[in-house]
C-alpha cells in the first residue's frame, strides 16, 4: 500500500489489503472495504461504492454491536481515507443510505 504521507492508495491498492485481510482479520477487511466505499464515491462511481458498502455491511455481520468498545475502530485512517471512530451498520447507512 501506498504511503499514507505522500498519496492516498488507490482503489487497486486496497482491493489487494482488503483481500489479504479477508484471511486474517475481518474487522480490518470491514474497515478496509468502509474505505473503498468512500473513495468511490469520491471518485463518482456510485455503482462501486454501493458495491462496497454491502461487502461492508456483510463483514460487519455477526460482530456485536452493543457497546462502544465493540464498535470502535482500529485506525484512523485505511490508506488515506478517514474512518470513523465507530464503525457498525448504523454509521454505515447514516454515511451512505441504503446500498440497494
Amino acid at each position: 500500500m501506498s504511503d499514507q504521507r505522500t498519496r492516498p492508495a488507490t482503489t487497486a491498492e486496497l482491493e489487494s489489503v482488503l483481500r489479504r485481510e479477508l484471511t486474517t482479520d475481518r474487522w480490518a477487511a470491514a474497515e478496509t472495504a468502509y474505505a473503498l466505499a468512500v473513495l468511490h464515491r469520491e471518485q463518482g462511481d456510485w455503482t462501486a461504492s454501493r458495491v462496497w458498502v454491502r461487502q461492508c455491511l456483510r463483514l460487519l455481520d455477526g460482530f456485536p454491536a452493543d457497546t462502544e468498545e465493540q464498535v470502535a475502530t482500529r485506525r484512523t485512517a485505511v490508506g488515506g481515507v478517514p474512518i470513523p471512530a465507530y464503525l457498525h451498520e448504523g454509521v454505515v447507512r447514516a454515511r451512505f443510505g441504503d446500498p440497494g
